[in-house]
């Protein structure tokens, strides 16, 4: 008999043998593992929760006159239905910027939302077409008062004090490729 073999089965071995394998095995997961790409990196929130605001959101910054404002912007069907609902506090120069495919009559209400609110409906230049105050937990609806794919909502007043009306026009990313009428 081969030495090597016998050694292969003696009491040492028996209890050798078994961690190999096991060293193997480990060894071949960690390589097919290496190989797999590594995951993505966690996307932000897309479905909100009911009774949950959404803090998450992608942001961007616009301009009113002077004034810097970085919005949440709210692009999907759920993003914008939940909008501001559950929030108790916001900080001043922020808002929420809702973007819809195509201009439409867009209507708004404030069921869920604690905050007051201002909407301003704005069309593709970036024209403030209407604003419109809007009461916690109302149910009623604040339309646009015409065809608009934007609407900014900011705490309430916040374009009146500083004096910021229809008609003006705010700036930023979303404009850039629309003409100036």
């Amino acid at each position: 008999m081969f030495k090597p073999l016998a050694w292969l089965f003696s009491a040492a071995a028996l209890r050798f043998v078994p961690l190999c394998g096991l060293a193997i095995g480990l060894g071949l997961t960690s390589a097919a593992q290496a190989r797999q790409p590594p995951p993505e990196a966690p996307q932000q929130q897309t479905q909100p929760r009911e009774g949950v605001p959404q803090l998450d959101l992608p942001r961007l910054q616009l301009q009113a006159g002077l004034h810097l404002i970085t919005v949440q912007v709210a692009s999907t069907p759920a993003q914008r239905n939940t909008g501001l609902m559950w929030r108790r506090t916001m900080p001043a120069n922020e808002g929420m910027w809702f973007v819809f495919e195509t201009p439409a009559i867009q209507c708004f209400w404030m069921k869920n939302t604690f905050l007051p609110l201002t909407a301003a409906f704005v069309a593709d230049d970036g024209r403030i077409v209407n604003l419109v105050d809007m009461q916690p937990l109302s149910e009623r609806s604040h339309c646009s008062a015409e065809p608009v794919r934007f609407v900014l909502e900011m705490h309430q007043s916040w374009f009146s004090q500083r004096g910021i009306e229809a008609g003006q026009r705010l700036r930023g990313s979303p404009f850039a490729a629309a003409p100036v009428r």
